[in-house]
């Protein structure tokens, strides 16, 4: 295995297989691999960076639970560099705030901050098959909901019209830090039930929002955009934050 680097230092006390692990991803980024690049056999590896089988191959599985590693038997079969999907991302990311008492407003100050700069950047720039898709969306909540049910459905639906405002970035972090804020925002909305009790005034003006936002989009009005964006973030939140202290009440009660 290569000499322990300043980097490696900090990493001493990571346990062998993990720290070959991190050496071969440094070795699949200098030699400019790809999705798909098949990786050396386990002997070219076990010389290469000198270990033993057994290290090698918990290094190996690793790399799989981290999904930057495939594995295939049979004819072909073999090791494989593997992209990490948006959706594998997101769920392991997940994992980190499992145990973090996320609130409401961490989430917000976040999205208010994000989420105007990206509405203003795809003014003008989306094409009328994903603004049809975003006028689609807010179709799915045109009424106020009849059911806790509905609510809760209708709740996890105006979130998937940010996921698709994310999806359209043309800067890649950016999206994904927006949909991964969806998606915990989404998930903390069930876990907490803080779609109880039904909030008619949530439900109008994120949907005002949302359908002058679209117009916005469409009309290549970026300062419109922003704006109109930032309303609803601030709306949201305090809206939201309402939803959470009803929570927290009934936690209490209970």
């Amino acid at each position: 295995m290569p000499p322990v680097t300043t980097r490696s230092k900090a990493e001493a006390k990571l346990s062998r297989p993990v720290q070959v692990a991190e050496a071969i991803k440094d070795w699949v980024v200098e030699r400019g691999l790809q999705a798909g690049s098949r990786l050396p056999g386990e002997a070219e590896l076990i010389e290469r960076f000198g270990m033993a089988k057994g290290t090698i191959r918990e290094a190996m599985r690793v790399l799989e639970a981290q999904g930057l590693v495939k594995t295939r038997t049979g004819p072909g079969g073999g090791s494989f560099v593997h992209e990490v999907s948006r959706q594998r991302a997101k769920a392991l990311l997940g994992n980190y705030f499992y145990f973090k008492d996320l609130t409401i407003g961490d989430i917000y100050q976040l999205r208010l901050t994000l989420e105007p700069q990206l509405a203003a950047s795809l003014a003008g720039k989306l094409s009328e098959d994903v603004l049809r898709q975003l006028e689609d969306t807010i179709a799915g909540y045109s009424h106020p909901s009849a059911s806790l049910d509905e609510e809760r459905r209708q709740h996890v639906a105006s979130l998937r019209f940010h996921a698709i405002l994310a999806e359209q970035s043309g800067n890649p972090l950016l999206g994904f830090i927006i949909d991964f804020m969806v998606k915990l925002l989404s998930d903390l909305t069930v876990y907490r039930r803080l779609y109880s009790p039904p909030n008619i005034e949530l439900w109008q003006k994120g949907r005002d929002h949302q359908q002058a936002l679209v117009v916005a989009l469409r009309d290549g009005d970026a300062e419109q955009a922003r704006s109109i964006m930032a309303d609803h973030m601030e709306t949201a939140w305090a809206l939201m934050r309402r939803q959470e202290v009803e929570m927290q009440k009934r936690f209490i009660s209970e």
